[in-house]
């Protein structure tokens, strides 16, 4: 079993940058595929990017592809998302998850792991 533990959200003006982490303990964290995924008030929890054990596999959500970074440390049990270019439309409690299982995954089904979240407000 994992533990999840994210940091680093906060409030930003719309333009900026934050970069969460989420530091892991319990098993090899280097078994783990992570995501990310975020729920806004009111709406449904989405995906926002996954990594695969290695970093070999990435997946982004269309809506943060080319702003939004996800990396690994597996030296430090820690995964990242370095988010830039932010939007109002990004403002929602971000949550890191783990699955320990082969391939990716974009499904919040297919994560059995789950921080308590970040919240990260974009103000326009």
């Amino acid at each position: 079993q994992v533990q999840l533990v994210e940091s680093g959200g906060g409030l930003v003006q719309a333009g900026g940058s934050l970069r969460l982490s989420c530091a892991a303990s319990g098993r090899a964290f280097s078994s783990y595929i992570m995501g990310w995924f975020r729920q806004a008030p009111g709406k449904d929890r989405e995906f926002v990017a996954t990594i695969s054990r290695r970093a070999f596999d990435i997946y982004y959500a269309d809506s943060v592809k080319g702003r939004f970074t996800i990396s690994r440390d597996n030296a430090k049990n820690t995964v990242y998302l370095q988010m830039n270019s932010l939007k109002p439309e990004d403002t929602a409690v971000y949550y890191c998850a783990a699955r320990l299982a082969i391939g990716i995954a974009t499904t919040q089904g297919e994560y059995a792991y789950w921080g308590q979240g970040t919240q990260v407000t974009v103000s326009s």
